[in-house]
């Protein structure tokens, strides 16, 4: 086995999936310290970046969810260190994390997402409940695990769903809802050597995949892979991974599709660049589909450490 040093899980965090990074960190540090790997917790809400290099670390494993851990902050300070690291750099981090510039960025690469726009008042929420007809998607741009999500099925919710948004992010996205099959998509690797992972359907109970349903509750089901002619599949892991390169992800990911009930037309959701590793989480789920341990995708992540600006790749 490569010996990658002294290596940091960073988990924990500042962000609103404090609790959910926590439960993700721990079973990759587990993970690694199985396979031999010299691991540490290294929580950056309780201590400062610049101890890493002071205690030796030559490795970092990203197990931070959301903003400061996802979004590019912690990347650029890595970089800066000279510390390789897990996942995407500096600017897909940040890209990835904004829903709306995402969503533009697909839009620019002929990708399917579903319509939207981004609300500055309940009065732009009710304008886009007449653009695109509801139900809708009201939900934050940049956060994720659908904190602030509100599912509009009427004009009345429009100010309190704006309301709910608002409070975690100044952009308030406004989404087309596509009602079919919810599939996410793990991807694996870099560049030309990037593939995608079998695709999943997520069973949540009325529909409902929220906070609790994906991290803490057992009745959401799984059927990986998902129950899709072998055409339909390489069609969604194809488009998975273009909206990949797109964003210009490294390393892993995990990109999120609706499937239109009325034509299976695949849409793109939003892509995840550090995504859940939990008992729940998805990615581990589509590698033990293809025969690959926890243990092992954990020692895969890490050995794709690296600095993206310049300097060890």
């Amino acid at each position: 086995m490569a010996d990658f040093g002294k290596v940091a899980v960073l988990m924990g965090g500042r962000s609103s999936e404090r609790e959910v990074s926590i439960m993700s960190g721990t079973g990759v540090l587990e993970a690694l310290r199985a396979k031999g790997v010299d691991a540490h917790a290294f929580d950056p809400a309780q201590r400062a970046l610049d101890e890493l290099v002071r205690d030796g670390f030559k490795r970092v494993f990203i197990a931070l969810h959301g903003r400061f851990g996802e979004d590019g902050t912690v990347q650029g300070a890595l970089e800066l260190l000279g510390l390789p690291y897990t996942g995407s750099g500096v600017m897909a981090s940040a890209i990835a994390m904004d829903k709306v510039y995402t969503k533009r960025i697909w839009t620019t690469h002929d990708l399917p997402t579903p319509g939207f726009m981004v609300a500055r008042s309940a009065d732009d929420v009710r304008a886009a409940a007449d653009r695109f007809g509801l139900p809708m998607a009201v939900k934050p741009s940049r956060e994720g695990s659908t904190i602030g999500f509100t599912k509009v099925v009427s004009r009345n919710q429009c100010a309190a769903a704006y309301d709910i948004a608002r409070r975690h992010d100044d952009d308030v996205l406004c989404e087309q809802f596509i009602d079919g099959r919810e599939l996410t998509v793990p991807i694996l690797g870099s560049g030309a050597q990037a593939r995608a992972l079998p695709v999943i359907e997520i069973l949540a109970p009325a529909g409902n995949y929220d906070y609790q349903n994906k991290y803490f509750r057992d009745d959401t089901r799984y059927e990986c892979p998902a129950q899709l002619s072998a055409d339909l599949t390489a069609r969604i892991q194809a488009l998975s991974v273009a909206a990949f390169h797109a964003i210009g992800c490294e390393g892993w990911a995990r990109v999120d599709v609706m499937l239109r009930r009325s034509d299976d037309a695949p849409f793109l959701l939003e892509i995840n660049t550090s995504p859940g590793m939990t008992g729940h989480s998805l990615v581990p789920m589509g590698a033990r589909a293809e025969g690959v341990s926890y243990e092992d995708l954990c020692l895969s992540v890490l050995a794709s450490a690296s600095l993206k600006i310049g300097g060890e790749r």
